[in-house]
């Protein structure tokens, strides 16, 4: 039975999950001898979610059995997998049987320039590395000096750890790395045979022990609208809701961020100060 890289990427989340759940928590209330981990045995998740010990065990080892979305379900409710992590487990499946095509076709970054540039508000068009591609001004301002990184660091978890100014700005720092830590992970997962994203992942880990923590968390969301805050000492605070638009030009690689204000926070008039 063969095992490729995104079974063992689907394999590797669920091993990691079974390993940090709580017996309690998941309605084991007896065990047959002490328990080595503190986390569920593979039997006890193949109990709860009706497969065989032996086709759950396969499925943790990346073998490539192709599981059903029932199947994948029921894993997912024996684990206490969120929304979030449920669809990445069916992501993760998928990628068993069909991978997306790379996009081969050069970027024009002057007509993403030309897309960002119309917006008063700070905004971003990064591909799914998050390598930041394009920026307006305003973005530069609040967010940070994108031009005066080199090319190969520019990428926007590598700011998010290493730009001081950046975290000494953004009130709600932690909560947004850790959010956006569980995103680059579920992106992470979903490219496991492409190197440029573990040796992001390995230097991230050597560089910053905030990271490293809080990728060996194995915690997997989606994006969404989030809220970023940050503060100026000619402002006060700033409050964003942050946007996010896929699929530029017919590209899924190209994401574009939109930060906008929050209504009432008076971040608009504050924004045209700075």
């Amino acid at each position: 039975m063969n095992t490729n890289q995104s079974s063992r990427a689907l394999g590797h989340f669920i091993k990691s999950h079974r390993e940090r759940l709580q017996p309690s928590k998941a309605g084991i209330t007896h065990s047959f001898g002490r328990r080595r981990t503190p986390g569920l045995r593979r039997e006890e998740v193949a109990y709860l979610a009706n497969v065989s010990v032996t086709y759950y065990t396969w499925l943790e080892q990346g073998r490539d059995v192709n599981p059903s979305q029932e199947v994948l379900q029921k894993i997912g409710e024996a684990l206490h997998l969120d929304k979030d992590e449920q669809l990445h487990l069916y992501a993760l499946s998928e990628m068993n049987t069909w991978q997306a095509d790379e996009i081969a076709e050069a970027v024009d970054s002057r007509s993403l320039y030309a897309i960002v540039e119309q917006l008063k508000y700070p905004s971003f068009i990064t591909n799914e590395k998050s390598d930041v591609l394009a920026w307006n001004r305003a973005a530069e301002i609040v967010i940070s000096d994108f031009a005066s990184w080199p090319a190969d660091d520019r990428y926007i978890m590598n700011i998010m750890f290493s730009d001081l100014k950046y975290r000494e700005r953004m009130v709600n720092w932690d909560a947004f790395a850790s959010y956006s830590v569980a995103v680059f992970r579920g992106i992470c997962d979903r490219h496991p045979d492409q190197s440029e994203y573990r040796d992001r992942v390995d230097r991230l880990c050597r560089e910053s022990a905030e990271f490293k923590s809080l990728w060996e968390k194995h915690e997997i969301r989606q994006k969404k609208v989030n809220r970023a805050v940050f503060h100026f000492a000619e402002t006060g605070n700033l409050e964003f809701q942050i946007h996010y638009a896929a699929m530029i030009d017919g590209n899924p690689d190209l994401h574009w961020c939109i930060y906008t204000p929050v209504p009432g926070t008076g971040t608009e008039e504050k924004l045209l100060k700075l």
